[in-house]
């Protein structure tokens, strides 16, 4: 049964929108790709619209759909090459270097001291390892579950229930910023924390949309998990 009230013993991370602000990283590259194949600009919206109605969670499904949606035919291969061509660029330099860090100094650090830091994620394994080399090259994430590592990504919840097989014993929180991440934490049975930064200007539309979805608690800031943890959550939150 799923009870958010026990204090977590492992805390497991979704990257985007959690760990990592990527609305001029990932979000750009979504818009770049659309651009250069398309010439259209395809807006802001459009793309939270997608996430907020889920199953859209992998970028390049997200880019080649909305490429396909203005009558352009290119196949899917050539989309991913393009988006990583935008996003990675050479030895990191592309938007990837535009990510923003989310976690003030030492919370991590804290955190793992109250609890297990694992990270749970649609990225592949190569984009995660840019990231975390540049961010928390000393932060004891284990396990580190990408998208290579599950059969079937978010909002599936294989790779929650890797985590679950690892710490059979401990009550589990997962963050994540999408539906896809609150359907995975449904249907793994693990109580969940949205996160909706004040970043994006429908902020608390996502929020409400997460708290349907089954969040205990949504924040605006990974940094405002700490009281979280020490306080427990309410007893009569509905995860």
């Amino acid at each position: 049964m799923v009870n958010p009230a026990e204090k977590p013993g492992v805390l497991v991370f979704d990257m985007d929108g959690v760990l990592v602000e990527v609305s001029r990283s990932y979000r750009e590259a979504i818009r770049e790709t659309v651009r250069h194949f398309t010439s259209d600009t395809v807006s802001h919206d459009i793309i939270q619209d997608f996430k907020n109605a889920g199953g859209w969670n992998n970028d390049w499904l997200l880019s080649h759909r909305l490429i396909s949606d203005r009558g352009v035919i290119v196949d899917y291969a050539n989309v991913v090459d393009y988006f990583n061509e935008v996003f990675l660029g050479k030895n990191g330099d592309g938007l990837i270097r535009y990510e923003e860090w989310m976690p003030r100094a030492g919370l991590l650090e804290r955190l793992s001291q109250r609890a297990q830091l694992a990270i749970f994620t649609g990225r592949a394994k190569f984009e995660l390892d840019i990231t975390l080399r540049r961010y928390a090259d000393t932060i004891p994430f284990d396990p580190i579950v990408t998208d290579e590592a599950v059969e079937n990504p978010k909002p599936a919840p294989d790779g929650l229930r890797l985590i679950i097989q690892r710490y059979p014993d401990d009550t589990i929180w997962y963050l994540g910023d999408t539906v896809d991440d609150a359907r995975s934490a449904q249907a793994a049975g693990v109580p969940f924390i949205g996160v909706s930064t004040p970043h994006n200007p429908r902020h608390q539309e996502i929020a409400a949309i997460l708290r349907q979805f089954g969040a205990f608690a949504v924040i605006e800031d990974i940094n405002e998990l700490e009281a979280l943890v020490t306080e427990g959550a309410p007893s009569n939150a509905n995860a």
